[in-house]
Formats: structure tokens, C-alpha cells, sequence
């Protein structure tokens, strides 16, 4: 093989956006990503609908993404899949495509962690973090602080004991009555509210893991309450109403006062992590990095403490193909290769080096 001209599919289809992408020589040619509006009425996710949207989009979208890169499926030399975590049921269908691929087209096939590519989705941009590199990673089922000594050598320092971030935006974003996704809106809103008006606590966790049900409590006695208090306290409760008229009067200042804490609770953490290892080198990934106030701060930050800081353009911090693509071209070049009785995992297989 001439890995001058290495050219990989890759496709990813953990949750409920199919996503294709070709990358040739570590270079993106390619990243096109289907949605699935259906979930909007439901207010979150339904696994049996993602599974079913993911096998009418697949064909289509992996079409778009050869047709996009000007490339022949034929001529590909790679096909890479996310293989955990996420649906048992999304995983499934992207899984079996890819492996189908591969045996028809004799290919080698490439598994991906889908969290290892979220770190590596940093190495997509010409200017790349030098190894190593601490990354924090946040999306809606993870938080972690992960240490990337080399593109195949990952270790996890810091995660989430509990809740992930993302959930702490998303139920947050339920609780105020927003539309899914409310992670994006809640940005939306924060950016005209001030952030020093209401005060949620910060969990005192040891070391570098994170926690964030201690906050999601207390922002629903905070709305229950209607602002008095963020501890349950009967004499505090609020009828509907009351409620209901204290969101509308305070949204803005409400997100921006929730945002401003779950961002400090990331950056202190992170900040710390900074000291223990002596790495300067620091990434921000995951679908939570898209979020404007957690980019600005983690910018500002690292002008602040001089670390050199880098952040994936937005179409690389959502689930995205891309990153999978980036991944397998790396293991590709480590030589390590799937079988094609590799079966996909909601969860990560906890034998796996990686995060």
C-alpha cells in the first residue's frame, strides 16, 4: 500500500445524526451528516427512531460523501466505523454497512472509539497540537480530561462520576420549558444575560473528576422555588404559575447564570489538570465545545494561564464523520485493524486502552 495515497471512508452513527466522511492522506475531503428532526416532538432522543432514520440515510449520505470528494468507492482503501459508545441500535446499522463494505469490496475494516475520535477531531486543522496534549472533551453523555501522548496512545485522568455536562445543559433546557436540542439555546439566551445574577453551587469532588447531578438538584428546586432557593424547602415551593412567570421574566440571566457555572466547574478542573501534568498543550472537543461561552472561556483562559489552546471548527465538535475518518487514518498507519466479527458496544469495552 502507498500511504501517499491512503484514502478511508468512514461512517458514524452512534446517535441520531448519520455522518460519512473521506478522508484522504489525513486530509478531510469530505464530512456530510443527516439529522433527524423526528425527535423533536418527543423532547429527546428515541433509540427505536434513530436505528430506523439511520438505515433510510446511510446509503444516501455515504453517496453524497464519494460524490463530494470526487471519489469512487471502488478506489477506497479503508472503511471505518464508530463502534462504541452509543444506541446499541444506531451502532448497528453503521457497523454492519461498513462491515458489509469491506467484505464486498476486500478492505480492511478499522474500528473507532467514538470518544477517542472526538479528542482527535484536533488533529483534523493544519495547525495541530504537538504531543502531548491534554484535551477536554464534553458532550452529552461524557466528560472527560484525557492526556494524548500519540494519536494511538490515550489515557483518561478525569471524568464525570455521575452526569455528563451536556445533560447538565440539556435537562436544564427541559426544565425551562426549551425545545430540543436546549443546549444551543441556552447559549442563545446567555448571551444577553448576565451571568453574576443567580449563584448555583460548585461540587467539591477530589482529583480530577467531575460531577454535575449535585447542580442539576439544585436548579430544579432553584425553578421550583422561583428563585428563593436552591435546597428543597417546602415553605420556598411555587405554585405552576408563579413559576412559569418567574422563567419568562428572568430566561436570559437564568441560562447565563447556569452556563457561567458549568463552565467554571470544566475550567477549574481543567485548570487543575494543567498543574498536576505540566502540559501547556490543551485541546477542547466533544459536542458541548460547539457552545460559544464555553469556547470564549476556555480561550481567555489560556491566554490567561499561557497554555497554547486549540478548538475544532464547529462542524468537528458534534457527531460528525470527519473525526472517525481522522482516527482510522491514524490506526490505520498503526497497523490496527478490526475483524469483521467486531461487533459495535453501547458502551466502551473497559479492555480498551483508549477513552
Amino acid at each position: 500500500m502507498n500511504f501517499q495515497r491512503l484514502t478511508i471512508l468512514a461512517i458514524e452513527s452512534s446517535c441520531d445524526e448519520t455522518s460519512a466522511s473521506v478522508c484522504r492522506d489525513g486530509k478531510i475531503l469530505s464530512n456530510i451528516i443527516a439529522g433527524q428532526a423526528v425527535h423533536e416532538q418527543y423532547g429527546g432522543v428515541v433509540p427505536e427512531l434513530a436505528s430506523r432514520a439511520h438505515l433510510q440515510h446511510i446509503v444516501p449520505v455515504v453517496d453524497v460523501a464519494l460524490r463530494t470528494a470526487n471519489c469512487q468507492l471502488q478506489t477506497v482503501d479503508c472503511i471505518a466505523f464508530t463502534q462504541a459508545p452509543g444506541l446499541i441500535g444506531s451502532l448497528l446499522v453503521g457497523a454492519q454497512f461498513a462491515k458489509s463494505l469491506a467484505l464486498s469490496l476486500n478492505k480492511p475494516l478499522v474500528a473507532v472509539h467514538h470518544m477517542q475520535a472526538h479528542v482527535l477531531a484536533n488533529l483534523i486543522p493544519e495547525e495541530k497540537p504537538s504531543f502531548p496534549f491534554l484535551c477536554l472533551t464534553v458532550s452529552g453523555g461524557h466528560t472527560q480530561i484525557v492526556v494524548c501522548e500519540s494519536p494511538v496512545k490515550l489515557s483518561v485522568i478525569g471524568e464525570t462520576i455521575d452526569d455528563a455536562a451536556g445533560e447538565a445543559f440539556d435537562k436544564t433546557a427541559k426544565l425551562l420549558g426549551l425545545p430540543y436540542p436546549g443546549g444551543p439555546l441556552i447559549d442563545k439566551y446567555a448571551a444577553t444575560g448576565n451571568p453574576k445574577r443567580f449563584s448555583f453551587p460548585e461540587p467539591r469532588i477530589p482529583g480530577l473528576d467531575f460531577s454535575f447531578s449535585g447542580l442539576k438538584t439544585s436548579i430544579l428546586y432553584f425553578l421550583k422555588n422561583a428563585g428563593e432557593s436552591n435546597v428543597f424547602k417546602e415553605e420556598f415551593a411555587a405554585d405552576a404559575a408563579t413559576q412559569k412567570q418567574f422563567i419568562t421574566d428572568n430566561l436570559p440571566d437564568i441560562c447565563a447564570s447556569v452556563q457561567n457555572r458549568i463552565i467554571s466547574i470544566l475550567l477549574n478542573k481543567l485548570k487543575k489538570a494543567v498543574r498536576e501534568t505540566g502540559i501547556t498543550q490543551v485541546c477542547l472537543a466533544g459536542g458541548v465545545s460547539a457552545n460559544s461561552g464555553l469556547r470564549k472561556a476556555f480561550m481567555d483562559l489560556g491566554a490567561v494561564e499561557h497554555w497554547k489552546t486549540f478548538i475544532p471548527a464547529f462542524e468537528y465538535c458534534t457527531d460528525n464523520a470527519a473525526m472517525i475518518a481522522i482516527t482510522a487514518y491514524y490506526k490505520y498507519l498503526a497497523g490496527d485493524f478490526a475483524e469483521l466479527s467486531v461487533s459495535p458496544s453501547a458502551r466502551a469495552n473497559p479492555e480498551t486502552p483508549t477513552p
